[in-house]
């Protein structure tokens, strides 16, 4: 239940959270949420912090996904550079 109490300060410093901080804050506060024992205003204070680490999972995400490349290979198969993942993205 700590850990929900430290959901429930705000959405500010999730902007500073890394992918994984950020998902296992998330998992805590589903978790908590789906057991049902959590005060009404409280379960609105974390849903709230949940819904910005959710948009900062999507965030992160997104921008690991535009720099994963793909190798592109000659005529004769050898490599010979990246291009990113989706060329039209």
């Amino acid at each position: 239940m700590a850990e929900t109490t430290k959901g429930a300060q705000g959405v500010a410093d999730v902007a500073k959270l890394s992918f994984e901080d950020a998902l296992a804050e998330l998992e805590s506060i589903v978790s908590a949420l789906e057991k049902g024992n959590v005060p009404l205003e409280q379960s609105i204070a974390i849903y709230e912090r949940g819904e910005a680490l959710k948009k900062r999972c999507e965030t992160l995400l997104a921008q690991a996904e535009a720099r994963v490349a793909t190798i592109t290979r000659d005529a004769d198969g050898r490599p010979a550079g990246t291009a990113p993942l989706d060329p039209e993205g």
